[in-house]
């Protein structure tokens, strides 16, 4: 692979490989080093900055000069506060994350759920930023943050099916299907 130029024509630096690192990221959004809770928030923050996702669906921390693989138990961040505005199709739903980046809900970062295959238990997720292929950088939705988003959801259809879902930005987002007769 060849590296990409910079505008001058000299090419640009790549960072150094360092393998695994000792981080993990566990599902309630807790950063470990070493297995020890990180606790200062503007350290996990720094280290947030830094976070990518490759097309395989593995995750790194990146600075320009190093880059090393860490492990995140389900998605990196959690959405801890939810924050509206408007109604209907003109309603904005905005979401301040574990590391306080303030995500507003719309065709670039999508509100989508997920179903555990043997609960049937909804996940809720919303988009953060893109990854490097197919798989994006998401924050779970936090489960009183999850039941904010339950209290303003309308019917909706998608795909021919009746939904009960949220409008933000004006895009509708399903959060689960009707059973038939209500809505």
């Amino acid at each position: 692979m060849i590296a990409q130029g910079l505008r001058d024509g000299t090419p640009a630096r790549r960072p150094v490989e360092c393998g695994d690192l000792p981080f993990l990221i566990k599902r309630d959004g807790t950063w470990m080093y070493r297995g020890s809770p990180i606790g200062r928030k503007e350290l996990v923050c720094l280290f947030a900055s830094v976070l990518k996702r490759e097309a395989c669906g593995t995750y790194f921390l990146e600075t320009p000069a190093e880059r090393g693989r860490i492990e995140v138990e389900d998605v990196p961040f959690v959405a801890v506060e939810l924050c509206w505005s408007g109604i209907g199709h003109e309603q904005v739903l905005s979401f301040r994350t574990n590391v306080d980046e303030i995500i507003a809900a719309g065709p670039e970062h999508p509100i989508r759920v997920a179903h555990d295959l043997l609960t049937c238990e909804p996940t809720p997720y919303v988009r953060v930023r893109n990854g490097a292929g197919h798989y994006p950088v998401e924050a779970r939705i936090g489960r009183a943050v999850y039941y904010e988003l339950v209290a303003l959801a309308e019917p909706g259809m998608v795909h021919g099916r009746r939904m009960l879902g949220v409008w933000s930005s004006g895009t509708f987002f399903p959060l689960g299907e009707l059973p038939p007769g209500e809505g």
